[in-house]
């Protein structure tokens, strides 16, 4: 949902609803994300072994090439 400029004392019941609504689907479609994300094993090692990897320092930079998803 977009930012509408409004405060929340200027909402109506309904669009109060709807963001709270929205909100907790989109948790809850993370949760359910990672939570089967979590259950396989092959995600896990991969995990484990990219932070093996950063502690080892075998990784790469991508200095200066970062680009703002949110623009």
């Amino acid at each position: 949902m977009g930012d509408t400029g409004k405060s929340v004392k200027d909402l109506t019941v309904k669009e109060l609803k709807d963001i709270i609504y929205a909100t907790v689907k989109e948790t809850l479609e993370d949760e359910v994300e990672d939570y089967i994300a979590l259950r396989s094993k092959e995600y896990v090692q991969s995990i484990r072994e990219a932070r093996e990897d950063y502690k080892s320092g075998n990784v790469k930079k991508f200095d200066g090439h970062r680009k703002n998803i949110y623009e």
